[in-house]
Parts: structure tokens; C-alpha cells; sequence
């Protein structure tokens, strides 16, 4: 017996407002428009998530060969296409399944992501400890995300104009970079790898993300669920069932 209730709803807002958020859903709703009726959500789901993987595997053969670099941003571009598209294919088209979408897209998400950063660790480009935080963080992140969606009903896709398109252009600048060389020079601090530098910056970046929207959803939760006024009375309180009476 199936353990999830058919009559459970999992519908929620969805807040996007990265830099390329109406740029990229005109673009979207018109691939969406054009693709053949045998392509489904669930298809363009595995090929975000086979291509996400990929993209790690292509990051670990970088030890191999700088070439690989190359090959990246093409494996990027399939993952937004992917990973994109499929929930637009499915408001096109009328065949949302908000419970089914909103669980299988983030499961994707978490293990596509880590895959993504083991890829990164046995790059030689990064610390892989660094990519370990990076790795943690982003789970915080998620973490905090879905909880928030549940108990607001808002699900946050992007903050202070970030969301997952624009990663992926860092990304895909970050690897064009790494594949002529994988050093910068910095004022100060001299010669260091591109992606220890900018993974710094993600890990400062993810870590406040993730206070601030903690400490913003506490704040609004508790202002629309403040503390009940305490029971005058010596009667049981309102937040607990009236004890039963036993009947022998």
C-alpha cells in the first residue's frame, strides 16, 4: 500500500526573480510550444540529471586532459535545458503534478549537485575540502529552502538575483578559464586557482544566503504564529486533546 495521500496537496508559489528570470521563461514556454508530443517532463528531468553528472565526470578528467574543460559548457547548456524545462513542458501542457515534479526535480537536484562536486574535488583545480564546504552548504541551503517552502508555501528560486542559470554561467566561465589555465593572479595574495578564489566567494555567498533567509522565515513565521495567550482557567490546554476516560 502506497504511503503518500492522495488527497495531501503540495501546492506552493514559486518566487523566482533571478537576472535572466523573464528572459529565460519566454524562451522556455517557446521551446516548450515546439517540442514533439513523445517528449515528456520526465524525459528532460533524466537528461538535467545525466547531464549534470556528466558535467562532474568532465571536471574529474581534467586531471587527464585540460580538454575536457571544453566540453563542459555544452553538458551545462543540456543541464538547463533539462533541468529548465521540464516543469514549463508541464504547465504547457497541462499535466502538472505538483507532489510527483516538486520531490523527483529536487532529489535530481541534490544528487546531480553532488556528483557535480565530487567531480570538482578530483579536479585538481579546487581544494577538494573546499568543494566538501562548498558541497555542505549547498545542502544547508536546500535544506532551509524546503522547509521554508512547506511551512510559507513560497518556494525562493533565486536570491539577491542569483538562481541556478546564472551558476551555470559562472560555471561555464569558470571552466572556458581553467581550460587555458587554471591560475589567477590577485593583488596581495599572488597566483591562486580560480575556482579555490571563487569558491570562497560561493561559500561566504551561500553561508550568508542561507542566515538571512533562515532568520527572514523565522521572523515572518513567527509574526503570523506568535505565542497563544497562556489558558486562564486550570482546564487542559488548547494545545492538547482532552485526556480519555478508560472504559473497562
Amino acid at each position: 500500500m502506497s504511503h503518500v495521500s492522495a488527497s495531501a496537496g503540495a501546492a506552493h508559489i514559486r518566487d523566482h526573480r533571478s537576472v535572466t528570470a523573464a528572459m529565460e521563461k519566454r524562451l522556455l514556454v517557446a521551446l516548450a510550444g515546439r517540442l514533439p508530443p513523445s517528449i515528456n517532463s520526465d524525459h528532460l528531468s533524466a537528461l538535467g540529471f545525466a547531464s549534470i553528472v556528466a558535467t562532474g565526470v568532465l571536471f574529474a578528467l581534467i586531471t587527464v586532459t585540460p580538454w575536457a574543460a571544453y566540453a563542459i559548457p555544452f553538458a551545462l547548456a543540456l543541464n538547463w535545458f533539462g533541468d529548465s524545462l521540464d516543469g514549463t513542458l508541464a504547465r504547457v501542457r497541462n499535466q502538472q503534478r505538483p507532489r510527483y515534479g516538486y520531490y523527483v526535480d529536487h532529489v535530481i537536484d541534490i544528487a546531480g549537485t553532488s556528483a557535480l562536486m565530487a567531480g570538482l574535488a578530483m579536479s585538481g583545480i579546487i581544494n577538494p575540502l573546499l568543494a566538501l564546504a562548498l558541497l555542505s552548504v549547498y545542502l544547508l541551503l536546500c535544506a532551509e529552502s524546503y522547509l521554508s517552502t512547506h511551512a510559507s508555501g513560497v518556494f525562493k528560486m533565486s536570491f539577491v538575483g542569483f538562481g541556478p542559470t546564472e551558476l551555470r554561467l559562472v560555471l561555464v566561465a569558470g571552466a572556458l578559464k581553467v581550460a587555458a589555465s587554471p591560475v589567477v593572479t590577485l593583488p596581495v595574495l599572488g597566483s591562486q586557482l580560480l575556482f579555490d578564489v571563487g569558491g570562497g566567494v560561493a561559500l561566504v555567498g551561500m553561508a550568508g544566503a542561507f542566515a538571512i533567509s533562515a532568520a527572514r522565515t523565522t521572523r515572518d513565521l513567527y509574526k503570523a504564529e506568535p505565542i497563544p495567550a497562556a489558558a486562564t482557567s486550570g482546564g487542559p490546554s488548547t494545545d492538547e486533546p482532552a485526556p480519555q476516560e478508560c472504559v473497562a
